[in-house]
């Protein structure tokens, strides 16, 4: 069975002001040529029936005969709507193509196919942002409300056409959008939601959570992934009866989970973000895309997990299996790369089989076709022939030489690296992200540590004040380490130990008192300067006697104070070097008392929510059994309070 790939290309001419693109139909493997009839333009020519001037841009259309069709070709128009957003506008169709539906304002409109013109039905759901039609033998259709006034999101299956009340409904928090994943069978529903702002500060791109959710209403549950992070990709085996998901901080965790959201196997951490099981369900492909490497390992589901290659592609935009499951598909294109634009072609097994470089790739797509068709064989065996044009490109690829690695200082060299400069999948610690600053430093070399660690040098553990290294007691004690300090530091560090031992001696011996009025002066203080200060409180001491009422005075530990907030003398002064006793204060704790104290108070505070019960029942609220239980317990009470004494 041939595999046949359609590509819409541009081929630029050398004048500056045209430009011809076209769809091209190529015959893939095994044969890797245009299909006749079906060949992509020449940059120099134009079909004659074009009617378009040949210095604008054009794009060619073919297109199946129509026997309805008139003699130019015109079609009668079947539907036409008008969309005001730019997203959902197109429509989804069921399996069989019976039905295909459309989002509007609070409603899902369904539509006959062969009458696109007449709403057939009507989902009538307030507030419905999205939607997803099952596919499988059974027409089941999924609507995504989300939060509104406080109220959950929420997911709803419906049976179409029985709209009257949902199947199956799954209600969560944290979910401003979703993506709405259905098995092949359409028995099973993954969501994916997404935030825009993610309250723990932990992501710039909002928070992810995914459920699970049955189409008949019997399990529902939400999928608990074990590392924290993003969830990047999910997709479904074609047997419908596992999936894949890909989450978690860069080096992301790769698991598969059976239909029960219950894990399976944990793939090898890396930095990957992309699974993609294959048609047969045998091969599943991981992958690193977008800013990654776009490195991609293939893995044997049926012999154990078993990692069968690892390809590696280079910024590659597209990535399929083909409908046998023994090739992948990928290629570049623009606009989101304007240079290196092509195709590959690629065995399972890893080896490329086919290469096309384009100036221009806008678009490549396998034929769609069932598996159902190819027979079942061995994917990775026998590898066929690669073509003339992948023996070619691989002749110009240089060898990989043997990477340089990381800078190391002369000092590190030939050592191990630490754990704290290697990523998870290499064995150092995992990335916590805790929504602090990265220059907080953490456990794994993320951010600013919390001490300087010199790499490939042996840890050392902090040693005691008097302890010495090596073991042992420094005898030199506090002062150990004088000798390393500078002339200027080792005069500095006297004085302040001769100011030190000097203030000890003044307050030992009683003489921060010595002025005669008892106020605080220091001796270091100029005779002007004292003197201002004795009549700046001499005149708030004759202010405050002009005051109306009684002074009042505040006692404390120093003795009195004046209305400046200096201490001053308020009778005879104590002798020196005995302190003024200190008054008796006793501490009452709010908690004290005797047991049965406290014991009438919990009663009492049984009692109130008692009553409080009570009032809510008559209001009409129905309670719940314990709270019933609870007002049974009232004549219990009152009698404990009877028997400690207590008297309403």
């Amino acid at each position: 069975m041939r595999l046949t790939t359609a590509i819409l290309d541009a081929d630029r001419a050398l004048s500056q002001d045209r430009t011809l693109k076209g769809i091209g139909l190529f015959d893939a493997a095994p044969v890797y040529e245009p299909v006749p009839g079906f060949e992509r333009s020449s940059p120099g020519h134009l079909p004659d029936r074009s009617p378009l001037s040949k210095r604008q841009p054009v794009m060619l259309f073919w297109r199946t005969l129509d026997d309805s069709a008139g003699e130019e070709g015109e079609r009668n128009v079947i539907g036409k709507f008008v969309q005001k957003n730019q997203t959902g506008w197109n429509l989804q169709y069921t399996s069989d193509e019976q039905f295909c539906a459309r989002c509007v304002t609070n409603e899902v409109q369904f539509y006959q196919s062969g009458d696109l013109s007449t709403v057939w039905n009507k989902l009538r759901v307030e507030g419905v942002t999205d939607f997803a039609i099952s596919p499988g033998k059974t027409h089941s259709v999924a609507v995504f409300v989300p939060e509104r006034k406080g109220q959950p999101a929420a997911i709803k299956v419906f049976n179409v056409p029985q709209f009257a009340a949902p199947v199956s409904q799954k209600t969560f928090f944290k979910g401003d959008k979703v993506e709405l994943k259905w098995n092949a069978l359409g028995t099973s529903l993954i969501v994916v939601t997404h935030t825009d702002v993610d309250k723990t500060n932990k992501s710039y791109y909002g928070e992810t959570n995914m459920y699970i959710l049955s189409a008949n209403g019997g399990f529902d549950s939400r999928i608990q992934l074990d590392k924290e992070g993003p969830i990047h990709d999910v997709s479904w085996s074609p047997n419908s009866k596992e999936f894949g998901v890909v989450y978690g901080y860069m080096p992301a965790k790769t698991t598969i989970f059976n239909q029960r959201a219950v894990a399976t196997h944990n793939f090898s951490l890396g930095p990957r973000n992309t699974i993609l099981f294959s048609p047969t369900g045998r091969l599943v492909l991981v992958a690193g895309f977008g800013n990654l490497a776009g490195h991609m390992d293939i893995y044997d589901l049926e012999n154990d997990y078993a990692k069968v290659c690892t390809i590696a592609a280079s910024n590659p935009s597209v990535c399929e299996w083909s409908p046998d499951g023994k090739h992948v598909l990928t290629a570049t294109t623009s606009p989101r790369l304007r240079v290196d634009n092509g195709i590959r072609i690629w065995h399972a097994g890893g080896g490329l089989m086919y290469n096309e470089d384009m100036n221009e790739l806008y678009h490549v797509t396998w034929r769609p076709q069932s598996a159902l068709t190819h027979p079942i064989e061995d994917p990775l065996h026998p590898v066929p022939e690669p073509h003339v044009s992948a023996l070619a490109y691989l002749g110009t690829v240089k060898t990989p030489s043997k990477p340089a690695g990381a800078y190391r200082p002369p000092g590190a060299r030939g050592t191990s690296t630490p754990l704290h400069f290697k990523r998870e999948d290499e064995g150092g610690a995992a990335y916590i992200n805790n929504g602090i600053s990265s220059t907080s430093g953490g456990t794994n070399g993320f951010g600013k540590p919390r001490r300087r660690d010199v790499p490939g040098a042996e840890v050392a553990e902090p040693l005691p004040p008097v302890a010495a290294p090596g073991g042992g007691v420094s005898l030199a004690g506090t002062l150990d380490g004088d000798e390393n300090l500078s002339k200027a530091a080792l005069k500095n560090k006297k004085k302040r130990e001769a100011k030190k031992a000097k203030d000890a001696e003044a307050k030992a011996g009683g003489l921060s008192t010595s002025a005669a009025d008892g106020e605080n002066v220091s001796p270091a203080r100029s005779p002007d300067r004292r003197e201002r200060l004795e009549n700046s409180s001499h005149s708030r001491r004759h202010e405050g006697s002009r005051q109306r009422g009684p002074p009042v005075q505040t006692q404390s530990p120093a003795g009195p104070k004046s209305a400046g907030g200096r201490p001053q003398a308020a009778g005879p002064m104590p002798a020196l070097g005995h302190a003024p006793s200190a008054p008796d204060l006793t501490v009452t704790s709010p908690g004290g008392g005797s047991l049965d104290d406290k014991k009438t108070r919990a009663l009492l505070k049984k009692l109130r929510a008692i009553d409080d019960l009570k009032m809510r029942q008559a209001g009409g609220e129905k309670l719940e059994g314990t709270q019933i239980m609870k007002i049974g317990t009232e004549e219990g009470v009152r009698k404990e309070l009877q028997a400690l004494g207590y008297q309403d």
